[in-house]
């Protein structure tokens, strides 16, 4: 019987011409809402997370999030936890140290980079890596920011490397200016960037018409806006998520606010990456059940943030990871 078994195997991948590889890495994205150290930065506006500040902030409750978020990185991928992690709101590179070398991270390797951005609270994009699948060639910051037309963000992060030793990446984390004042009055500022962001990905592709370019970040816009739609439509990107179908589990997107759903986190991916046929590509949203907690003011579930208002209620983030997991077929 386990002969005709080993038999039917062989003829099944006669047939199909190939079988998945074990060979793979995750790509992750997540926005850890404030990871604020105690410590009061005086060039910044970080006073509300400091131990005299409006919401208390104390090293036991900074070493918890630090600690749920380490969970996360480890646990939410399965045995698979992500080779790539982008990260935004990240206060400086003390919390990214102690990050990877004071939680359940300090064994495998990880290493960051990041570079402080004007954000007036201090609040930046980084990114985190192992090793052993990803080597770092090159890395600066995109400036989004132009104080001659009175237009200040937080810079977007680029990375050039390379992915077990054989595909070279283009990353850019992204943390898109928010929905403050209103979604259609901030929405020419979250366009202003996606055309900046183009510029450079257009950039990269004249020099290397089949790069492999991945974006990824907090947009702060879903998939059918004006200015995820300039990255989609007229700079040959894409997105593995069908909007229509990703409400599973009562888990409708990467973030909830006042009882609706929607996807703003996102990871697009550069045309040459999607047509490739010597891997296999995947995207979901990633969770854990003790990173909801019920939504008593409307329904469902909602992610558990760390605040309620002013409130202490301890959780990780308002946001849910995304990740994006690249698996080579073997021929």
């Amino acid at each position: 019987m386990i002969r005709l078994l080993f038999i039917l195997l062989l003829f099944s991948i006669h047939l199909t011409g190939q079988t998945i590889s074990p060979e793979q890495y995750s790509i992750m994205f997540y926005n850890v809402e404030n990871l604020f150290d105690c410590e009061d930065d005086s060039l910044t506006l970080d006073d509300e997370f400091t131990f005299e500040g409006d919401y208390h902030w104390s090293y036991n409750r900074y070493k918890q999030k630090l600690n749920q978020i380490s969970k996360v990185i480890l646990n939410v991928n399965q045995w698979n936890y992500p080779s790539i992690i982008g990260l935004c709101e990240i206060e400086n590179a003390k919390v990214l140290n102690q990050l990877i070398y004071e939680t359940g991270l300090n064994n495998l390797n990880f290493k960051f980079i990041h570079y402080n951005s004007p954000d007036r609270r201090g609040i930046d994009v980084a990114l985190l890596y192992s090793q052993s699948k990803f080597t770092v060639l090159s890395s600066h910051p995109i400036n989004l920011t132009d104080p001659t037309s009175n237009f200040y963000t937080r810079d977007a992060l680029y990375v050039k490397g390379v992915a077990l030793s054989r595909d070279t990446l283009h990353l850019i984390v992204n943390h898109w200016p928010s929905k403050r004042g209103g979604e259609t009055a901030s929405a020419g500022k979250r366009i202003r960037v996606a055309g900046i962001i183009k510029s450079v990905t257009d950039s990269i592709q004249l020099l290397e018409k089949d790069a492999n370019i991945i974006l990824m970040g907090d947009f702060n816009d879903e998939l059918d806006s004006e200015a995820i739609q300039l990255l989609l439509k007229e700079g040959g990107f894409h997105s593995l998520v069908d909007q229509n179908k990703i409400l599973l589990h009562n888990i409708g997107g990467s973030h909830k606010f006042q009882g609706q759903w929607s996807l703003i986190d996102h990871i697009l991916i550069s045309s040459h990456l999607k047509q490739n046929d010597s891997v296999v590509l995947s995207h979901k949203i990633g969770y854990m059940d003790w990173q909801l907690e019920e939504d008593k003011s409307y329904s469902g579930l909602k992610p558990k943030r760390t605040y309620s208002g002013p409130r202490y209620i301890g959780g990780v983030s308002d946001h849910l990871p995304v990740i994006l997991t690249i698996q080579y077929k073997k021929r």
